[in-house]
């Protein structure tokens, strides 16, 4: 077996399962069949997220039978992320490749995927499935996830949500997944000063086994967590940033308009005009609720330096090296 600059083995495949027993033995030849033509050290890291049916029977009669096959199985179904992250923290390869179990990845783009992230220098790769053979109901509102998602991150990929990856493996053990932010790793990289973002093209295979585990309901859960990846990776050493400008707006503008009402009942006071009380003006509501809220978010501003002040991880900082 070979071995680079320390790893165990050169490439990491991490696959997430759900009810795949049809497809696991097909899809674990094919990985060692173009991995051991192109010459490759690998190890297989299957991760059951809970199956119902006999995937981990499966996974135990494989890894019997290779040894470059590991497997983990979760007591319960936590989801991708979970299983991910888990398999991340397992990996101990110098590249870590995601793919599906589903054998809608192709195994025959491992070896560019790892050149890429070895020879150009790349920090992670994104496949990105060109021509899909899923159906509308999820090709669509794919579209317009990883739009919205290019627009706020800055990141230009086709495919977010693309299972098959490829990272060095200073990423993922920098980086922590969970509840949908799967199909966000590459902002979550970026945030994490991972920058060298690249994308390959890659063949899509129809479902040959079993059924999609693909529900609509994950894209609201998506959205959300790409809002929270965004907040969190601008503002989590700094949440003063955030909720004292809001807060300082809001104030402000509370206190124009408080100042407005009392300086025209005053002026027209002055000119024997009438004038109507300033709290019977529904301008003056306006302008109260915009003073209490400024105070409340800076109020939720200080609570959060404190919490960011008694983290744990207050100091952690990725070096990437040292000199003496």
């Amino acid at each position: 077996m070979n071995k680079t600059a320390g790893f165990p083995v050169e490439l990491s495949i991490v696959i997430p399962l759900l009810n795949e027993a049809e497809s696991l033995p097909e899809l674990t030849r094919w990985i060692q069949r173009v991995l051991t033509a192109r010459g490759l050290s690998y190890e297989v890291i299957l991760i059951d997220d809970g199956s119902t049916d006999d995937s981990w029977a499966v996974v135990e009669a494989l890894a019997g039978q290779d040894m470059a096959l590991r497997g983990i199985r979760f007591n319960r179904n936590y989801g991708k992320s979970a299983a991910l992250n888990v398999g991340f923290n397992a990996a101990r390869g110098r590249v870590v490749c995601t793919m599906d179990a589903d054998l809608q990845d192709s195994p025959e783009e491992l070896p560019e995927l790892y050149r890429m992230v070895t020879e150009d220098g790349y920090d992670l790769v994104s496949g990105w499935k060109q021509k899909r053979y899923d159906p509308l109901s999820k090709t669509l509102p794919t579209k317009l996830f990883n739009a919205a998602t290019r627009a706020i991150s800055g990141i230009q990929l086709h495919d977010f949500n693309c299972g098959l990856k490829a990272y060095d493996s200073r990423v993922v053990k920098a980086i922590e997944v969970y509840g949908e932010m799967h199909r966000y790793i590459p902002v979550i990289a970026k945030w994490n000063g991972f920058k060298k973002i690249g994308e390959k093209v890659v063949q899509h295979q129809e479902r040959k086994y079993g059924v999609t585990k693909f529900g609509l309901e994950r894209f609201v859960y998506g959205f959300l967590d790409l809002v929270s990846i965004t907040f969190v990776g601008k503002f989590r050493r700094r949440p003063m940033h955030f909720f004292g400008t809001l807060g300082t707006l809001s104030f402000f503008i509370g206190t124009v308009l408080t100042l407005w009402l009392v300086g025209e009942k005053w002026w027209l006071a002055i000119h024997n005009l009438k004038a109507r009380n300033v709290t019977d003006q529904p301008l003056f509501f306006l302008a109260l609720v915009a003073v209490i809220v400024g105070m409340q978010l800076f109020l939720a501003g200080f609570l959060g330096e404190l919490v960011q002040l008694n983290g744990p991880k207050r100091n952690d900082y990725l070096v990437r090296e040292t000199l003496r």
